[in-house]
């Protein structure tokens, strides 16, 4: 059985940037990954430019060679009202296809053991460390494990965690497209966030001359609609923004990329000895465009505590309570804010009020944005 000092049970932002940081510090590290690299995720692919100090320091210039510069800022309502806006801090858009693959690169360069095609499916937890099995009837001992597996997965039902017992409204659906000509102009710098009856997408630039199309939708919407082409022909397009991005652009995908049981409800951040982090940990609403932010910045934060307990600089348990500490500090605030602004996207009338409010009054704007985003590390 190979033996590793930290397990990582996830291979996407989080998952990564932590392998990439342990690693750095020496420590011997295997990351498991039920898919193979490169493949896509369903994900708006926006990142906020707190990131960006942080990224540069650990060597990913591909933010450089294939990101797009994203500086301003469209909302609009069910009924195609619209308000526009700058960023302040700004942010970049890069498909997870691009910026996965690259991260597994700079991991692998780092030393870090990568299993791909590894479905971790049970995980024993003995006093001082851990057993997992996969899928390929393998076992691997690891000292130290990280949960960064995502929103939800079987692994949260053997840990009998509680949001998985409750049925999420949510579904999430991602194309990639190129536009042609469109009606309402977008420009390359913007990023849009186009609201329809219970539910809402983004649509933003990535690399390539691609743009990234993803929307989060509820069940009733599609149980209502009976498919994806029913659902996004009969209530997306009521939204004349998104009707004109359907109408005008030239799809990638043979089929769109779906994700089920989509939850916003907190969770915990140990499950015993496991330590949680990115969406395993804590998801905030896709509104808000900060999750692929909030992902990286906990993984940075974990394993800032994680190589002091490894190194004898403090034990386990001063490493967990500080971890806890920091991330509350950073995120409890930022994933509540979240969850109330949801309310009023899922509700046409309420969508409409805030769009035309925040028309009228510039400072709701502004706030919105604010308290949904970090400061930059």
């Amino acid at each position: 059985m190979e033996k590793f000092e930290v397990g990582i049970i996830g291979g996407g932002l989080a998952g990564l940037t932590n392998a990439i940081l342990l690693a750095k510090a020496g420590k011997k590290i295997a990351l498991f990954e039920k898919n193979e690299y490169p493949f896509h995720r369903v994900c708006g692919e926006y990142i906020s430019n707190e990131t960006l100090p942080f990224l540069e320091r650990i060597g990913i210039d591909i933010i450089q060679q294939k990101s797009v510069a994203l500086s301003k800022f469209r909302l609009t309502s069910p009924k195609g009202t619209a308000l526009e806006m700058p960023l302040d801090l700004g942010g970049f858009g890069i498909s997870r296809y691009e910026l996965d693959f690259f991260l597994m690169q700079l991991a692998k360069k780092e030393g870090v053991t990568i299993f791909e095609k590894t479905n971790i499916t049970q995980i024993k937890q003995e006093k001082d460390f851990f057993i997992l099995e996969s899928n390929l009837h393998q076992q691997y001992e690891t000292d130290i494990l990280i949960a960064a597996y995502g929103k939800r997965a079987n692994l949260d039902h053997s840990l009998t965690r509680d949001f998985f017992y409750k049925r999420s409204p949510y579904i999430g659906v991602k194309h990639h497209l190129k536009v042609k000509n469109l009606k309402y102009a977008h420009p390359q710098e913007m990023i849009a966030l186009h609201n329809f009856s219970y539910g809402y997408a983004g649509f933003s630039r990535i690399e390539d001359d691609k743009y990234c199309f993803c929307y989060l939708s509820s069940r009733e919407n599609l149980k209502k609609s009976g498919d994806i082409l029913s659902l996004e022909k009969n209530i997306l397009s009521k939204n004349p923004y998104i009707k004109d991005i359907f109408e005008n652009s030239e799809f990638l995908f043979d089929k769109p990329k779906v994700i089920n049981e989509i939850t916003f409800a907190p969770k915990t951040l140990f499950e015993g000895n496991i330590l949680m982090c990115g969406d395993t940990a804590g998801m905030i609403t896709p509104l808000c465009g900060n999750g692929m932010a909030m992902a990286i910045h906990s993984a940075k934060i974990l394993s800032q505590h994680l190589i002091l307990y490894l190194d004898k600089k403090t034990s386990f348990d001063t490493c967990k309570q500080n971890y806890l500490l920091e991330w509350n500090k950073n995120f409890k605030s930022r994933l509540k804010i979240g969850r109330n602004i949801q309310r009023f996207f899922g509700s046409p009338l309420l969508s409409e009020m805030l769009v035309n409010s925040a028309n009228l009054f510039p400072f709701i704007k502004k706030t919105l944005v604010k308290q949904s985003h970090g400061k930059v590390f």
